[in-house]
């Protein structure tokens, strides 16, 4: 039996007369905020989301909310999904996310729409709404006129069980990934502790190959589902079947989000093949291992060299025009053998993780 989403989901959006408008955005707040950018990997990024006033969140009762609520993007890199698993603060979403609620328990387990949104079939299903489109836009009304298979609660269970072990072994290992990059960015704190003054630049320790850059569109990357991962400014967006970097690069936000809520730059430390689109730089180091670099913007605050009040955006010049003294050869060759094991462990693990979503991308479209 197959049931329309909209008769038995509750779906909802911020309507139209009340977008709001960035400079409407607080740096703190009691009320936040949640944006496309905010969803990263199936989970929201609370920490980079922004906050709002009480008489602006009071004024949408509609879109406030739940815990297990799921969020769907609509605009932009659209069908990114999410799910609320706290919420430690009255939030809300912006225009472009779609709420929606299990409001039929006995019909739907939540977990399980969770996984179906992640799923190609759901995937094909935007990619036949927004082909032909000049800027794609998922409807309300189709969204809650798609019809989808209702197995039992039973079945349903089941298949949220299996991919949800998947994505709690990812997790795990992406908290042991973060304690080894606290680990080696406390190590580069105490070895370079004045590492940002001086008189030279960064940029004579970076090769940049943005110019190698190429974007490629929603409609493009569901053309081509595959298993090498298209990244954004913060995340993973897609998974194609053709990739135009292999090795170890670190890539920063250039446009869109730049920096997180405390000044940094939105940074990924990335191994393998992968297609990177125009909104991150390209880097490694010259001079300097690129785990080096890396460890460098974990600890420097960029916000002096962010241009753009609507459109945030780093330019190659800003970026390469931060001052930093360089310690001699030695010293940074003694520090690489400290954190090569580290950074080692790092891409075993990330490695894994991507054989990981392999496995759950295959069960998705088998179990869907």
């Amino acid at each position: 039996m197959k049931y329309r989403l909209g008769d038995s989901l509750y779906i909802k959006g911020r309507i139209g007369w009340k977008g709001l408008k960035r400079k409407e955005y607080l740096d703190k707040g009691d009320y936040r905020i949640i944006n496309g950018t905010n969803i990263i990997n199936g989970k929201i990024n609370w920490s980079g989301c922004g906050f709002i006033s009480k008489e602006r969140y009071n004024e949408s009762p509609e879109i406030m909310l739940k815990p297990n609520d799921i969020l769907i993007t609509k605009d932009g890199t659209i069908g990114k999904v999410a799910m609320v698993e706290e919420l430690s603060k009255p939030s809300t979403v912006a225009s472009g996310i779609f709420i929606l609620r299990n409001t039929s328990p006995n019909t739907w387990i939540t977990k399980y729409l969770y996984y179906y949104l992640q799923s190609y079939d759901f995937k094909a299903f935007i990619h036949s709404r927004i082909e032909g489109s000049v800027i794609p836009h998922l409807y309300q009304k189709d969204f809650e006129s798609l019809s989808i298979k209702n197995p039992s609660l039973e079945e349903q269970n089941t298949i949220s069980r299996r991919l949800e072990l998947i994505d709690k072994k990812i997790d795990l290992n992406n908290q042991i990934n973060d304690n080894l990059i606290s680990l080696a960015t406390a190590l580069f704190n105490k070895y370079f502790p004045n590492i940002n003054s001086g008189n030279e630049m960064i940029g004579n320790f970076i090769s940049n190959y943005d110019r190698l850059r190429k974007p490629l569109s929603k409609k493009e990357r569901l053309s081509i589902p595959g298993k090498y991962r298209y990244i954004g400014a913060t995340s993973v967006n897609d998974y194609i079947n053709k990739y135009n970097f292999d090795g170890i690069y670190l890539l920063l936000g250039e446009d869109g989000t730049v920096e997180d809520a405390t000044g940094y730059p939105i940074l990924q430390y990335i191994s393998g093949k992968f297609w990177p689109n125009n909104h991150a730089h390209v880097l490694q180091g010259k001079n300097v291992s690129t785990e080096w670099l890396y460890l460098f913007f974990k600890q420097r605050k960029i916000t002096s060299i962010v241009t753009g009040a609507v459109q945030k955006k780093i330019s190659q010049k800003n970026l390469n025009s931060l001052s930093i003294s360089i310690p001699d050869k030695d010293k940074l060759a003694r520090f690489d053998t400290i954190i090569n094991p580290i950074f080692k462990n790092i891409r075993i693990i990330e490695s894994e993780n991507h054989s990981l979503e392999k496995i759950k991308i295959e069960l998705l479209s088998k179990l869907f």
